[in-house]
């Protein structure tokens, strides 16, 4: 048997063997700039100390250059697009073969409400404002100001995009400040984000998480590769590497959740560089801590995504209307340059970038951004409490979701999109503490894994700068009518613990070849279920069956051919002694829903379903290779005259054919007793 150490070296090698092949066949700029800072030399004195250069300003006709003696960064002027990044011997990161309005930038996709037209903005500025300048710091400010003469061209919003270049630092940080006034057209705003594209000879290698870092194709390795059901997915069939070929790429296969989508990157080996993107507060983005975004994808391309309908739909797009005003404070998010000796393994500046982005998130809030916008953290507050959970037996609410977001209904920070949010986890035994809350109105929102539900408390809370408020012991009672008969899966919001396939092996990503746990990323997975059954649909017998391994993780169409997708029933056979008065209950929580609807019906396929669903969902979590996408959940009321003393049928259809994305994933299905 081959030990674990020994897996660990081989891989290492042969990881470090196919660095060196990139390096082989790129540009070499092995000249290595006299002024970079190793990044121990940099963790042992701390940024503005005079033992680093000044931070300097140069402001020219069309464009900036800021310059901190580790790196320099040039900015067009006004329009507030970074153009160059010169670091390491690397005279620009980015890819100079692109325009230099597609390099650095901010951008949103927007509509009008009465047409239809998906609308790109780059949010150019008009403007320069330099807010700081001095030997530890500058801080410049892009601005663009809406006026009803522009209504159909650029998105209803004010712009104010701010770069910080501190002292002794290796990166610069971004932020944006998004405003409308009263009185303002009505908008759908989709998508807003801040986006790199860097050199693809050099930045080969990406590192999203510890498991899922890899070589990249290029973007020409997409163009002349073979696209598939959707444009993102792309069948490599002539790359430049040639230890790609026949591999699958779709920049969604590296999405994460919110809650772990804090440092992503690239890594050139010669000379050995990092350019990462650091995120170190969730609380400008939507949908709370499990929606989940782009990271970095082929290109290469760096990202921070700050709001979008990806895993969720046109919910999640942001809609103003009669006149609304509002303002939003996006970042700031911190892009991060690191380097190491050539006799250095590359690999080592992902463990750096994971070490510098704790340092940033334990710098938040920070204390140098020069906007009123941004509370420092002396004018914020904290909420602190404790959850208890009472479903059958009162119990800590061990690793709960609590969070505060603006006041809306039960479970409504799932689709909120507007304000600010601030999520924490309890301890083992409930206990939490959310700190850095902005100053506003919220509702204490909830929910615990190995329950079903939403818990939220219903007063408003108030928070003001330096509050600190106790909520004190707060009790979680999740649906539940009787006690249970008989359950399927696990109530934790995803369907990643039923049965994922093997990929089609003509399709494959070989990153998540051996990742049991991440395996669902694998492309064409919905076709898998024709071909396990491919007559037959799913039959699953309670007490006999294991959700494990014969629970598919997503209802799925059946393909009959010609591009045709009929719908599917699947059967849940289960046992019943005997038959008590009043009325049984079946609790069903889905993971994600896209154009589908659930029909069950009771021991008849031919009589009317006794619950449906009806048409919901647009998350596309099946297409874009998730494992959930919003959370949804039924209490199902069955008569007792339904079911019968022995073997009973529960018949689940999702009724909706005619694509193979069109369907469901179930997160926990459970049948009760009647109330005692």
């Amino acid at each position: 048997m081959v030990k674990k150490k020994d897996m660990i070296l081989a891989t290492k090698i042969f990881v470090a063997v196919l660095l060196h092949f990139i390096v082989s066949t790129a540009d070499s700029t092995s000249s290595i700039n006299t002024q970079s800072n190793h990044k121990r030399t940099l963790r042992n004195h701390p940024r503005g100390s005079t033992l680093y250069p000044p931070v300097q300003l140069q402001v020219y006709d069309d464009h900036v250059v800021v310059d901190n003696g580790i790196f320099s960064m040039t900015i067009a002027s006004p329009t507030g697009t970074v153009t160059g990044i010169n670091f390491n011997g690397i005279e620009n990161i980015l890819n100079d073969r692109n325009g230099i309005s597609d390099r650095g930038y901010w951008d949103v996709n927007w509509s009008d409400p009465s047409d239809p037209k998906d609308n790109l903005d780059k949010l150019a500025g008009k403007q320069l404002d330099v807010i700081v300048n001095d030997e530890n710091q500058v801080e410049l400010s892009f601005k663009r100001l809406w006026t009803f003469s522009q209504e159909n061209n650029h998105v209803s919003l004010n712009i104010d995009k701010r770069f910080v270049v501190l002292r002794g630092s290796s990166g610069f940080y971004s932020y944006g400040i998004f405003e409308r006034l009263k009185g303002w057209p009505d908008a759908n705003v989709y998508q807003g984000r801040i986006v790199f594209k860097l050199q693809d000879k050099l930045f080969r290698y990406m590192a999203v998480s510890d498991e899922r870092q890899r070589i990249m194709p290029t973007f020409e390795d997409r163009e002349k590769g073979q696209p598939l059901d959707y444009p993102e997915a792309v069948l490599l069939t002539r790359p430049s590497n040639s230890f790609l070929q026949g591999e699958l790429d779709d920049k969604y296969q590296y999405s994460t959740e919110n809650k772990d989508n804090r440092v992503h990157g690239w890594i050139c080996s010669d000379p050995p560089v990092g350019f990462w993107m650091i995120t170190p507060s969730n609380e400008f983005r939507t949908a709370g801590p499990v929606k989940q975004d782009l990271t970095s994808h082929a290109g290469p391309v760096t990202l921070s995504m700050f709001f979008s309908t990806h895993y969720a739909g046109i919910d999640l797009g942001i809609k103003f209307r009669d006149g609304e005003p509002w303002k939003k404070v996006f970042g700031p998010v911190f892009i991060y340059l690191n380097s190491v000796t050539t006799e250095d393994d590359p690999l080592s500046l992902w463990v750096d970038a994971k070490e510098e982005m704790l340092l940033q998130t334990e710098s938040w809030p920070y204390n140098f951004p020069n906007s009123s916008d941004y509370p420092r953290a002396h004018q914020r507050g904290q909420v602190t409490g404790r959850l208890l959970v009472h479903d059958i037996v009162l119990a800590y609410a061990r690793n709960a979701f609590v969070g505060l977001a603006p006041p809306g209904t039960l479970g409504s920070w799932q689709v909120e999109n507007k304000g600010y949010q601030f999520w924490t986890q309890t301890d083992n035994k409930g206990y939490f503490q959310i700190k850095n809350v902005r100053p506003g109105c919220y509702h204490l929102y909830a929910w615990v894994p190995g329950y079903i539900g939403d818990y939220m408390y219903r007063s408003i809370i108030y928070v003001l700068q330096g509050s600190k408020i106790r909520m004190g012991v707060l009790v979680h009672k999740p649906p539940r009518n009787g006690p249970t008969i008989w359950e399927i899966g696990v109530p934790d919001r995803t369907a990643a613990e039923f049965y994922v396939p093997e990929p089609n092996p003509t399709l494959m990503n070989q990153l998540y070849a051996s990742q049991r746990t991440e395996s669902f990323r694998q492309y064409g997975l919905w076709d898998r279920y024709t071909d396990l059954y491919p007559d037959q649909d799913l039959v699953y017998t309670v007490g006999v069956s294991d959700y494990e391994t014969n629970w598919f993780f997503t209802h799925a169409n059946r393909n009959v051919g010609n591009k045709t997708y009929i719908p599917t029933t699947w059967t849940v056979l289960f046992d019943l002694e005997y038959v008590i008065p009043g009325n049984y209950t079946i609790q069903l929580a889905l993971a994600s829903a896209t154009a589908a609807e659930v029909q069950i019906k009771i021991n008849n396929e031919g009589v009317s379903p006794v619950f449906t669903t009806g048409l919901i969902g647009r998350d596309n979590a099946i297409a874009r290779h998730g494992i959930h996408g919003l959370y949804w959940l039924y209490s199902v009321d069955v008569l007792n005259s339904q079911l019968q003393a022995g073997t009973n049928a529960m018949y689940l259809t999702q009724t909706r054919g005619s694509s193979p994305f069109r369907g469901v994933m179930y997160d926990y299905i459970r049948l009760e007793k009647p109330p005692l």
